[in-house]
């Protein structure tokens, strides 16, 4: 039977401290070297669901993995190494708190808010007369603060960022023209695979006077892609467009009257609706990767992290 990590509770060696965030369990080593654990968790609307989705966090962390190393050249990231399917281990950074989302077409909930009259985003003016899932003149970036636990992450601009003193200018500066590669080269690798990289998001932080890519990234849970073939023809319509994104997820929550807000309860995942997402899921990868999906041994998840992990830092 496929079995789903929801939680961990390691105890590796020089381990200081451990961060449980809404996927990704975090276990700081000796502050120099962070072991992050894809769990099976997922979100939506800031909401963890109460079911973990087999296979989904190694997904997760070999996407980013794959990414993190085709962009080397681009920028430093924070990944040394990735022992077990489910594990990346890295530099320990200070972050940033903003993420910066790149948006190269309007929608999800940037389209939203277009539909309901907002002109403006994040400091950035809007054309009139724009449609759902319309490409942008150019890429752009619409930062969100990053939220403390339990609160929701908030739109900012440039301008208010720099304002606030949450990044430097020349910080900024840097991070900025990063984003706008990284965007770049995930929309080139996108459409190899037949793909258009519609938004994603990324986050960096800082060690010793140097500026590091950290977290996922190019991921289903951090981005949106669209299938190239037959957007045009959609788009004319006025069709759905077919795509690959954690967004199926939110469309059945919303369908059945969740949307994170304040009485309203998660709609019951049965195992038909767990093992359909962790389909999806899987589809997800082999079209991003362009690889097959090898399924990892889920007899014994947390044994099997803790030994790989603990081998690792021993002989690091």
């Amino acid at each position: 039977m496929k079995k789903a990590l929801v939680r961990t509770d390691f105890n590796f060696p020089g381990q200081k401290s451990v961060y449980h965030g809404k996927v990704r369990d975090v276990y700081n080593i000796n502050d120099e070297v962070l072991v992050m654990v894809a769990t099976d968790r997922i979100s939506a609307f800031d909401v963890v669901l109460p079911e973990g989705i087999p296979y989904k966090g190694q997904m997760l962390n070999q996407i980013a993995a794959k990414f993190l190393d085709a962009t080397t050249d681009i920028c430093p990231n924070w990944k040394m190494a990735s022992p077990d399917p489910m594990v990346t281990v890295g530099v320990q950074c200070e972050g940033y708190p903003v993420e910066m989302i790149v948006r190269g077409y309007l929608c999800g909930s940037a389209w939203r808010a277009y539909k309901s009259g907002v002109r403006e985003i994040c400091g950035i003016q809007l054309p009139e007369g724009m449609r759902e899932n319309q490409r942008f003149p150019e890429p752009i970036i619409t930062p969100t603060t990053k939220a403390a636990i339990g609160a929701h992450d908030e739109d900012i601009s440039k301008e208010e960022i720099l304002k606030q003193g949450l990044v430097s200018a020349e910080e900024y500066a840097v991070i900025e023209k990063y984003t706008m590669e990284l965007f770049k080269r995930g929309t080139e690798i996108a459409a190899q695979r037949g793909l258009i990289l519609v938004d994603t998001k990324y986050e960096f932080g800082h060690r010793d006077g140097k500026i590091y890519l950290i977290d996922e990234i190019h991921t289903p849970d951090s981005s949106r892609y669209f299938y190239s073939e037959g957007y045009e023809d959609r788009f004319a319509k006025g069709e759905p467009q077919k795509q690959l994104s954690k967004e199926f997820v939110r469309e059945w929550l919303m369908d059945n009257g969740f949307q994170g807000k304040e009485g309203q309860q998660v709609p019951e995942m049965t195992p038909a609706i767990v093992d359909g997402i962790s389909n999806r899921y899987i589809e997800l990868f082999e079209h991003i990767t362009g690889e097959t999906f090898v399924k990892g041994d889920t007899d014994n998840l947390a044994a099997r992290i803790e030994k790989n992990v603990t081998d690792y830092l021993k002989n690091k």
